[in-house]
């Protein structure tokens, strides 16, 4: 049987708004997506999003990275016992738990890959690239699939090689950003045959032919795992593929400016600009009313460890707790899907401005 813990609902109305708040300043393209997904989602998968991003800023920006992913565990192990701490985004985080029958394993596996970022392991070949990226961002694609109750290995691991993609983009964006905090991520091996000495160019990172070659063969493996994703989002229940295609779009299109800018993401990073983000959305619209056959793509092999503990899923069917119906307000509000997205567009163009006048004000200072 599919875990349960033996938790009750214990987030109220002020921790869900404190979670999404989190997101809010902190996961804007997901804040912003999630907007288009159906109450019923939207709700546990910002609990859940919330929890993700606080572990990982408690990693990131912990003094003692030990002790944090320490604390973490104790964390997740009570909000598997049903006593999540006095935090609002453990008790939303119980709630998504208790609801979706959500196996500690993967929740584990995401702070496994915290930890490996704590004691900065390196990564020699893709695969190894790939097994970290599985436990960073497919655990919460896969998690993301539970929460729009979908259990069917097929689709899971489509969720999961979108997760994998996202992250591959996140490292081919960032490649400056993470050297300068002493951090490289790119294969090594992929290095070696580029002729780039991977530790004299963490000691002294600067842009070059070479490392952008590297970086587009990065997002070409992004690219094709981007694609494998397209028709499990395609089987996803409708009301749930806008918000995750364009999620899916919005995060290729970051790619897709990398390269613009020539594979250079040492000397400045990647930003999508809100018109561009508007078509896309609107791409997302059309591309989430079109049906699709499910593709028979193999497992990754990194990811094999989590597809086996997933839950049957006539038996996670079972355990599930209802979900509350949308209400009459909500329904008002939002009559169609394509009033969800055409609000997108607005809050994109109001982020964007609001992110260059602090900017500026910033800048200013």
């Amino acid at each position: 049987m599919p875990h349960r813990s033996n938790a009750k609902p214990h987030a109220s109305g002020a921790d869900v708004a404190a979670c999404r708040a989190t997101l809010r300043g902190g996961s804007r393209t997901f804040f912003a997506a999630s907007l288009a997904l159906p109450k019923s989602v939207r709700k546990p998968a910002t609990g859940l999003y919330a929890f993700c991003r606080m572990a990982d800023d408690a990693i990131d920006q912990g003094a003692d990275r030990a002790a944090a992913l320490a604390d973490l565990n104790a964390r997740l192990d009570r909000i598997y016992a049903g006593t999540p701490d006095d935090i609002a985004a453990d008790r939303a985080f119980a709630d998504c738990v208790y609801r979706f029958a959500i196996p500690k394993l993967f929740p584990e596996a995401l702070l496994e890959g915290f930890a490996w970022d704590a004691e900065g392991r390196r990564y020699e070949n893709l695969s190894q690239l790939t097994a970290y990226a599985v436990r960073v961002a497919g655990t919460v694609g896969a998690m993301m699939a539970m929460v729009m109750n979908v259990r069917e290995p097929a689709l899971v691991a489509r969720a999961c090689d979108l997760g994998v993609a996202m992250q591959l983009t996140n490292i081919a964006r960032d490649v400056g950003e993470d050297a300068r905090n002493g951090r490289l991520y790119l294969p090594r091996e992929w290095l070696r045959e580029a002729a780039i000495d991977a530790d004299a160019w963490l000691a002294r990172p600067a842009f070059k032919a070479e490392l952008a070659a590297v970086i587009a063969r990065l997002l070409a493996e992004a690219d094709v795992l981007y694609a494998r994703s397209d028709s499990g989002l395609a089987n996803l229940p409708a009301a749930c593929r806008p918000g995750m295609f364009a999620a899916r779009l919005l995060y290729a299109e970051i790619g897709r400016e990398v390269a613009r800018r020539r594979y250079d993401s040492v000397n400045e990073r990647a930003i999508v600009p809100w018109q561009r983000k508007a078509r896309i959305l609107a791409d997302a619209m059309l591309a989430a009313k079109r049906d699709a056959p499910m593709r028979e793509w193999p497992i990754m092999r990194e990811a094999e460890f989590l597809l086996a503990h997933l839950p049957a899923a006539a038996q996670a069917k079972a355990a599930l707790a209802p979900a509350p119906p949308e209400s009459a307000r909500e329904r008002a509000r939002w009559p169609r899907i394509e009033d969800r997205v055409i609000w997108l567009v607005d809050l994109f163009e109001r982020l964007e401005r609001r992110e260059h006048s602090t900017t500026n004000s910033a800048g200013a200072v």
